[in-house]
């Protein structure tokens, strides 16, 4: 068992603050609470937060952080939904937010040198001001750093097209424990010498060192896109509608579904009086292409002709500023999905493509069981779904009864030959079943392996192998 720092004394708070100046450091209950949670609403208190600004500082807190067996928490801007931020053994929260500054483009080489810190969307609007594309697009873009995209290799809607961050990923600079500096890959877009260390950290979740730098990959900017909402009389018919598209050669840049659960939560407020979606409808793809202009318009045509014989309820096509119309249905779920229920657990699974519907269908069984509602959504093309357990807390019991639900449907997923995660990695709330599915020889060779760089597991403790 790995022996821990028991607690911040007098001397830890001396080095911090000396390493740390001004506001760098926090350490009042007040400044500490705001670092204790993210978006899974799991909580521990920290001891200490520090807000790093170089490199050099890094170097100097994991040297000695190794030494004094200090827990460390990487933090971005703690959009994560499982916990993975949350410091469960106490220790130091690393906020990488000062970190950032002007991403630098470069339209020769096609790549982006970027601090952790920077928000993903600003680095696509640089992007795109230079004729450039960044695929990568998690739903907190606007909010999610990409320092935090890369440490759990975040998804998004485009991800059947343009695959996720690690896709993207051509090298990283960070920090290790005992304050080394590793350099990993570089601006080549090719490259096969040694081990990928790279993608190590890909997805890593802070428990290899602190990232420093990342190089992103680049593509030309697609001229233009079009967005088609398709309503179905059923799911099993919405999902065949999926194959049909993918089976007459076309790849959306976006490939999304909604079952029933997630249009009746949609239909209760009012951007359900506005919605181009037939009111007979009880399922709805949500696709997105994007290339050339003539491209797109041959690539819809070719979509909806597959669609034809399928005797789809409604077709809404969007192009210019109708498409934002066409979307605002698919953005307005999470939030809708509080009208069926005052809380829920936003879970996501992924499967292979010829299971969602069977997964769909068993998950808002289990629900039924349960006497919850379950809604499913989410990413169609790499069968990828989030699964929305709605349940009321100030009922006694009904908490546990929803987490039991999550429970049975990791190990739903589990069996149809997927993942309990799809892009929110595993953190605090899933610890254990990452354990179940992987194995125990594989979770041998992960834990090896992280040892290589963290021989003393300081980086992110308490989450799982």
């Amino acid at each position: 068992m790995i022996g821990y720092a028991a607690s911040l004394t007098a001397a830890h708070r001396a080095f911090l603050l000396d390493l740390f100046p001004g506001d760098g450091c926090v350490l009042s209950s007040e400044g500490l609470a705001a670092f204790s949670a993210d978006a899974s609403r799991e909580r521990a208190m920290p001891w200490a937060v520090v807000r790093p600004e170089r490199r050099d500082q890094l170097v100097e807190l994991l040297r000695w952080a190794e030494a004094e067996r200090m827990p460390v928490y990487p933090r971005a801007r703690g959009t994560g939904r499982v916990g993975g931020a949350v410091p469960s053994l106490g220790g130091v929260v690393v906020s990488m937010l000062r970190m950032a500054g002007e991403p630098v483009v470069d339209a020769d080489d096609f790549v982006a040198e970027v601090l952790p810190g920077v928000i993903t969307a600003d680095l696509q609007a640089a992007c795109a001001a230079k004729g450039l594309f960044y695929p990568p697009d998690p739903a907190s873009v606007r909010i999610s750093t990409i320092g935090g995209n890369v440490a759990t290799c975040a998804g998004g809607l485009r991800a059947v097209k343009y695959g996720v961050t690690r896709d993207w990923v051509l090298g990283v600079e960070a920090v290790l424990p005992g304050g080394r500096v590793l350099r990993t890959g570089g601006r080549s877009h090719k490259d096969v010498v040694g081990l990928d260390l790279t993608r190590l950290f890909v997805g890593s979740n802070g428990r290899l060192g602190l990232m420093t730098g990342i190089t992103l990959k680049l593509i030309p900017l697609p001229e233009t896109s079009a967005s088609a909402l398709v309503g179905f009389a059923d799911l099993a018919s919405s999902l065949a509608g999926a194959g049909a598209v993918f089976r007459a050669g076309v790849l959306p840049s976006a490939c999304e579904f909604m079952d029933q659960g997630a249009l009746e939560a949609l239909r209760l407020g009012p951007e359900g009086t506005s919605m181009p979606l037939a009111p007979g409808a009880r399922a709805a793809l949500l696709f997105k292409l994007d290339g050339t202009g003539p491209g797109v318009a041959a690539e819809m045509d070719r979509l909806t002709a597959a669609l034809a014989p399928l005797s789809s309820v409604s077709v809404e096509v969007g192009r210019g500023e109708a498409e934002e119309m066409v979307w605002n249905a698919r953005r307005g779920i999470s939030a809708a999905a509080f009208r069926l229920a005052p809380d829920k657990l936003a879970e996501d699974i992924a499967v292979p493509r010829g299971r969602v519907a069977e997964a769909v269908e068993r998950a808002r069984e289990i629900g039924r069981a349960h006497g919850l509602h379950v809604l499913c959504f989410g990413h169609l093309g790499d069968g990828n779904i989030h699964v929305n357990i709605m349940h009321d807390r100030s009922h006694p019991g009904e908490s546990a009864i929803a987490h039991q639900a999550a429970d049975e449907i990791f190990r739903l997923a589990v069996s149809l030959g997927g993942t309990i995660s799809g892009e929110h990695g595993t953190g605090l709330t899933k610890a254990s079943f990452a354990d179940e599915q992987l194995g125990p020889e594989a979770v041998a060779i992960m834990r090896g392996v992280r040892r290589v760089f963290d021989p003393r597991e300081i980086m992110n403790p308490g989450k799982g192998w």
